[in-house]
């Protein structure tokens, strides 16, 4: 956009401009490449097939090639950071007592059966004992003497069906001061040891963050702390435990890359009794939980797309629908403006899929993908932007969700094993417009942390508060105002686990009771009650069963309006849900809306992201599972100005005639650039050769130019 970063490069006088057309141009200096808006992850060296030119290269591994490999990136003008595995990796040193003279091989985490379970041969999942978060952070110190402006360690999660290794019974003994009992053998066992998992990662984490915290003392450095991680909805239903929220309490972490994509977002959920994949509304809730994770904490967070998956056996075309979905509930957060791009450039520039089809039969990336994935992505740069507008149902409902989703995933007495206490009561009220998030239950105490919504909803089936603390911040909440949606039949084996409702003092046989008597409600029936300028419905049942009858996502809806409208909200349902952020507008038809809604559509001019070409588009129908990327362009800049590009482009000089850029992208796909300008050109040049293929729209003022994309910075002239 032509905002501050052409008045950045006008004032620099004409340094950048001086070298366009020359052997030695290249990229002028990005001002607001500091911010780290845009990365991607790769363990290779620089390759001109992965030149995606984002501001952040995350250089993954430890090995001795490190410096070489961050030292290449660096040379090409990006940010670097480096990832590591925190749960795996090629840990033999640790395992095999080459790092501290004892032997580690019972710290694999090991199912029930004594089978170590495995990220392929002796790479196990890992149990931390007290010596591993020191050994992780021997492996960290090796990025940051290379320079390293951040470390993402990445993954810390604990397998629900583990915790049978002498390792953990270890820990057991040391944490609880009582001898091992098998995670199966109870409900209480099953939670203890969930918790005990929660609590293990969270210290071996502390450990490198410590580490680093005090090699940034020691050499007046500021190398930051990230942690990758699924969403907390991902790891529930994938049965795996990892620390999650607690993290952001930690000293040392400064926040997350938040792991959702195709292969998280597909798995499927139930909604009217219907299993299905439903990749949009599953990724629109994964990325809310996410961002709720960090909201009100000061940490930060990149959500990341991938353009394939880890699957290897879809088509290009899976892919791309897919990727498309979750890039589009993505962009639904607007709180939210940094992005990882892709995880593995090399699968998909270089990858051929199906992978199960024969050779023949497999395709590497069609070439109007690679070109909308480079449009995309250059965009997401942009995205910081300060006007902000929905056009959809109730604004402000959220879904109360704790960490302990992870704690119930194993026997004997699993949780739904579809999620559908979180889906049940999400689903039916997201499928009617509303952009419903997920609530982080730990961080509802944070100042502030509740004043975006208006309507909670709240089941303790599947989950636990882990301490009094929120129910405090819940009661405040209501009494102010809040409409507080409890539905719950008190009937979760999980009750009746050793917790702080039933302990001590407290002898609550349900932490609901705990949170009605600081609401006035104890001993009340189920119903619909004032408290204090609030109101509260208890709906007692279980949210499970409204996803798996046909007309439970009614019942659920019914009892939210009955909340809302008793608040004085009032209710409104869409087919549709709309987000303006500032010129860029994100569009979506709610797949399995009522039909009784009416059908948007959109009017006006518009160019959709999601189109290759970049067509301009005067009406815009949001049909049931139609998305679109759309940029206004009655909001765009007038001109003369580069509006969107699949590749890097920087304005480098504007005249009364011309506009110049430096343009560089993915070495050997196909390039577009839409730019306004007042008139038809007379001719564009690239690299100081006549350009033939372009088009000019004249309604639009607007200029199309299709090129190759090379690796390395080109002059482009466009003389009106």
């Amino acid at each position: 956009m032509k905002t501050a970063l052409l008045t950045a490069i006008l004032a620099a006088g004409g340094a950048a401009a001086a070298s366009f057309g020359s052997e030695s141009l290249r990229l002028p200096p990005d001002p607001l490449q500091v911010l780290e808006r845009t990365c991607f992850q790769t363990a290779a060296p620089y390759a001109p097939w992965i030149d995606l030119r984002a501001d952040v290269a995350i250089v993954y591994g430890l090995n001795p090639s490190l410096p070489e490999r961050l030292k290449s990136w660096r040379e090409r003008g990006y940010l670097t950071h480096v990832m590591t595995g925190v749960s795996w990796g090629s840990y033999q040193d640790y395992l095999y007592g080459r790092f501290d003279g004892a032997n580690h091989e019972d710290e694999a985490q090991t199912e029930r059966n004594g089978r170590k379970i495995s990220h392929g041969g002796d790479v196990y999942y890992m149990c931390p004992g007290e010596n591993f978060g020191k050994y992780l952070s021997q492996g960290v110190r090796r990025a940051l003497e290379a320079g390293a402006l951040a470390v993402h360690l990445e993954e810390p999660e604990f397998w629900a069906r583990a915790g049978y290794s002498e390792g953990f019974k270890r820990q057991w003994r040391r944490v609880y001061g009582e001898p091992w009992q098998p995670p199966h053998a109870s409900v209480d066992a099953r939670w203890r040891a969930a918790k005990l998992k929660y609590r293990l990662y969270r210290e071996a984490l502390q450990q490198v963050f410590d580490s680093v915290r005090a090699y940034n003392r020691e050499h007046g450095t500021r190398v930051r702390c990230y942690v990758p991680t699924h969403s907390l909805l991902n790891y529930a239903h994938w049965r795996i435990v990892s620390p999650e929220s607690s993290l952001a309490r930690l000293a040392g972490c400064d926040g997350y890359i938040a792991q959702v994509w195709t292969g998280t977002a597909r798995t499927p959920n139930l909604y009217r009794g219907r299993l299905k994949e439903r990749t949009f509304d599953a990724a629109f809730l994964e990325y809310g939980v996410m961002q709720n994770l960090v909201r009100a904490t000061g940490r930060r967070v990149w959500f990341l797309h991938d353009p394939i998956e880890d699957n290897p056996n879809h088509d290009w075309e899976d892919y791309r629908r897919n990727w498309e979905a979750t890039v589009l509930a993505s962009l639904f957060h607007p709180e939210v403006w940094r992005y990882e791009a892709m995880p593995w450039p090399r699968r998909v520039f270089r990858g051929r899929y199906p992978r199960s089809a024969p050779p023949g039969k497999r395709r590497a990336i069609p070439p109007e993908y690679a070109t909308e994935i480079q449009v995309v992505l250059h965009a997401l740069n942009a995205m910081n932007q300060t006007s902000v507008r929905w056009d959809c149902g109730v604004q402000g409902i959220g879904l109360l969700a704790s960490d302990s989703l992870m704690f119930e995933r194993g026997d004997p007495e699993p949780s739904d094993p579809h999620l559908s206490h979180v889906y049940g009561l999400a689903l039916p009220v997201l499928k009617r417009g509303a952009p419903l998030t997920p609530v982080q239950l730990e961080n509802v105490s944070l100042p502030g942390y509740l004043d975006p919504f208006r309507i909670l909803l709240l089941s303790y089936r599947g989950m636990k508060p882990l301490s009094p603390e929120p129910h405090e911040a819940l009661a405040s909440w209501v009494r102010a105002g809040g409409a507080l949606l409890v539905w719950d039949d008190d009937g979760d084996p999980y009750n009746r686990v050793r917790e702080w409702w039933n302990t001590n003092r407290l002898r609550f046989a349900t932490p609901r009771q705990h949170l009605f008597r600081l609401l006035g409600l104890e001993g009340r029936p189920p119903g619909l009650y004032a408290v204090g300028k609030g109101f509260v419905k208890w709906v007692k049942a279980d949210p499970a069963r409204a996803a798996y009858e046909p007309d439970g996502d009614r019942r659920v809806v019914g009892a939210v309006r009955e909340l809302a409208l008793k608040a004085g909200i009032p209710w409104r349902e869409t087919s549709s849900l709309i987000l303006r952020r500032g010129p860029w507008l994100l569009a979506a038809g709610v797949e399995e809306a009522d039909p009784a809604l009416p059908a948007r559509i959109l009017e006006g001019k518009f160019l959709n992201l999601f189109d290759p070409k970049l067509r301009t588009l005067r009406r815009v129908p949001l049909e049931p599972g139609k998305r679109f990327f759309l940029l206004d362009l009655n909001r765009a800049p007038e001109g003369p100005d580069v509006l969107l590009a699949a590749c890097k482009a920087v304005v480098t000089r504007l005249t009364i005639d011309a506009l110049e850029c430096a343009i560089e992208g993915v070495a050997d796909t196909p390039g577009i650039l839409a730019a306004r300008i007042p008139e038809r050109p007379r001719r564009v040049l690239l690299a100081g050769a006549p350009l033939a293929d372009w088009d000019y729209e004249p309604a639009a003022k607007l200029l199309r130019v299709r090129f190759e994309n090379a690796a390395f910075p080109r002059a482009l002239r466009i003389e009106f």
